[in-house]
């Protein structure tokens, strides 16, 4: 039978490229869901294509555009925040993709673990937010969570046949962004076009800030925390410029484990849709005999301190992690705004951490409080 996908957040890079990869498999899946914040027109297209039961456009001024558009169709249109929710609890999907971007997607994503559906977790911040919650409710529903950032794709495939084997540790590579070996006299005068410049991958406007400021690196340590029930002496971060191998376990003996391949999102998303099976591809492959050396060096944390508040924030606990990911958020929507420069963004998220309250144990609820506390200081410090 094909596996029915909900896709939450598919007019984003990874929703699309999820569905280029569902497009290529006709007989192994198809699209239950679709999701999108405010793109209609793509989302109008997505669901004229794939014809799936439902359809949620979050903001509420593009709904009569959807719907008449697609009212010659049997996909039902729903609208706001809390159609999102309501979706999610659908008894019609097997899989949830997780893509929203930010903590906009932590709702959904746990009321879809709530009613027993497998995730494949593109949408780190849910873990960086409320990581606890989130895997012990997994645990409690029996609800496989397999990510699909690559890096944690990565470590997750190194994992298989390992149960009984003790992990001394897990190396998270990065690329380094546009700005690898950049100072901070340089970095002053960046602009959002320099930072969208990703010299690897191909990613949203917000996921390639967080990569040029390596935020990207300091959520997907917490993010490992979670998944993989490490402590944050465990987790280690190396810059890795040429992205081939994407992360790395070391287990208890010496040995290490590596997943490589060319940097291509729709191989670690074919492999979460698809796991445990692997299918065949028509992704590019790499190529030994052509390959230059691989290089591989520390990551400047005194230039790009985001990766350092991040450690700080793994090793606190608490609400830390949701303060500094609420406080980003905003940062990186002043800096594409033009309302911040680029250091600016780590200057805001560390004041941010330091005045926000700490709440060593929080609830569910203390975390949408603290998240809302955390990105008003932030908006009030650039005046949004």
């Amino acid at each position: 039978m094909k596996k029915r996908i909900a896709i939450f957040g598919s007019t984003g890079s990874i929703g699309t490229q999820a569905l280029e990869v569902i497009a290529a498999n006709p007989d192994k899946f198809e699209v239950e869901i679709l999701t999108a914040y405010s793109n209609d027109s793509l989302l109008i297209q997505q669901a004229k294509q794939f014809n799936p039961n439902a359809v949620v456009v979050v903001n509420e001024n593009k709904y009569n555009a959807v719907k008449d558009a697609l009212a010659a169709t049997d996909t039902k249109v729903f609208a706001g925040e809390k159609a999102l929710e309501e979706v999610a609890a659908f008894d019609t999907y097997d899989m949830m993709l997780a893509a929203i971007v930010g903590f906009a997607g932590l709702k959904s994503t746990l009321k879809a673990i709530e009613t027993g559906k497998a995730i494949a977790l593109a949408n780190k911040e849910t873990l960086v937010v409320a990581g606890d919650i989130v895997m012990q409710k997994a645990v409690e529903k029996r609800v496989p969570v397999i990510p699909v950032d690559s890096e944690h794709s990565a470590i997750f495939q190194c994992l298989i046949g390992e149960t009984r084997n003790r992990i001394e540790k897990v190396v998270l590579t990065a690329s380094g962004g546009p700005f690898l070996g950049k100072k901070p006299n340089f970095l002053v005068n960046v602009k959002k076009e320099h930072a969208l410049q990703h010299p690897n991958w191909n990613m949203g406007a917000k996921i390639s800030v967080d990569s040029a400021t390596l935020m990207n690196k300091g959520l997907e340590m917490i993010e490992a925390k979670w998944l993989f029930n490490l402590q944050p002496s465990q987790i280690q971060v190396i810059i890795h410029p040429q992205s081939v191998i994407h992360s790395m376990v070391q287990f208890e003996d010496g040995s290490i484990k590596a997943q490589m391949g060319l940097p291509d999102m729709k191989l670690p998303i074919q492999y979460a849709l698809t796991f445990p099976q692997r299918i065949p591809s028509s992704f590019p492959r790499y190529d030994f005999t052509r390959s230059s050396s691989l290089h591989f060096e520390q990551p400047d944390i005194k230039t790009f301190r985001n990766l350092a508040l991040a450690g700080e924030a793994l090793h606190r606990g608490g609400n830390t992690a949701c303060v500094m990911n609420a406080a980003n958020e905003i940062a990186v929507y002043g800096f594409l705004r033009n309302r911040i420069g680029f250091l600016d963004m780590t200057e805001l998220v560390e004041r941010a951490m330091h005045k926000i309250h700490f709440i060593e144990n929080p609830t569910l609820e203390e975390y949408f409080e603290s998240d809302a506390e955390a990105r008003n200081f932030a908006a009030s410090l650039i005046n949004l």
